[in-house]
């Protein structure tokens, strides 16, 4: 599980509600301990959680109304002083709604920027190969085997570097390749997604250079497909590998 589909999971979490020891709630809390980015996430979503909850019980509710629906079968129009508190309420609650669609409609943006900036904060941080070899042949037939990005189309530098791993990632609900490569100074990182999950993916097969972080990226598109790759290296060494 990566920390997006963590996410999508702690969102729909209510605590004190929700059973604890469900295996799928455990799996996300313990990526949260992994990711430094969504624990402070987690952190913040609680907190409007616990804000929200406490809004709901301070909306007073009309004395003797429980009764009164008990008692009563059939509807019947409240006074207008009853009718204000009702209204009140409401609004309090549709507030309440639209802050929380505003709070937790994702901050990521899909165009090329924010997956960019994604993808490198993944390879500066700690992550999980799911699959280690040197052999290149190897690693695409896994994310063949595995709905990846398997048809992919290396640069000839590339080509001529052993391999490290490989991982399937996820962004946007897309899956992202990532292969590990070796090329003696550093680790380079290229990541792998669908073109048209990007409102503005690279358009050229020409690679265009940028630093973002501490690493210096490459990025173009070929086919249905848009590259990304990042590493240590200064621009002049990144580019020998094309």
């Amino acid at each position: 599980m990566d920390s997006q589909q963590a996410k999508e999971i702690l969102l729909l979490h209510r605590p004190g509600i929700d059973r604890e020891a469900d295996p799928e709630l455990e799996t996300a809390l313990e990526q949260v301990k992994r990711d430094p980015d969504l624990a402070r996430w987690f952190e913040q979503h609680r907190a409007v959680q616990t804000a929200i909850r406490s809004k709901f019980k301070e909306i007073p509710l009309p004395s003797g109304l429980r009764e009164k629906i008990l008692a009563e079968n059939k509807v019947r129009r409240l006074p207008f002083g009853r009718r204000t508190v009702f209204l009140a309420a409401a609004a309090t609650i549709a507030l309440l709604i639209l802050a929380g669609s505003l709070w937790f409609r994702p901050r990521e943006e899909g165009n090329f920027s924010a997956y960019q900036d994604r993808m490198v904060r993944t390879a500066l941080r700690d992550y999980r190969m799911n699959m280690v070899t040197n052999d290149l042949s190897q690693i695409r037939e896994y994310l063949v085997r595995h709905q990846a990005h398997g048809d992919y189309v290396l640069a000839k530098g590339l080509e001529r570097l052993p391999g490290q791993g490989c991982a399937i990632l996820s962004w946007h609900g897309q899956r992202v390749s990532l292969i590990c490569f070796d090329s003696q100074k550093a680790d380079l990182f290229l990541f792998i997604i669908n073109r048209s999950a990007l409102s503005d993916a690279p358009s050229s097969a020409q690679p265009r250079f940028t630093k973002v972080n501490k690493l210096m990226t490459a990025s173009w598109s070929l086919g249905d497909k848009t590259y990304l790759l990042a590493g240590p290296d200064d621009e002049a060494s990144l580019r020998k590998h094309f």
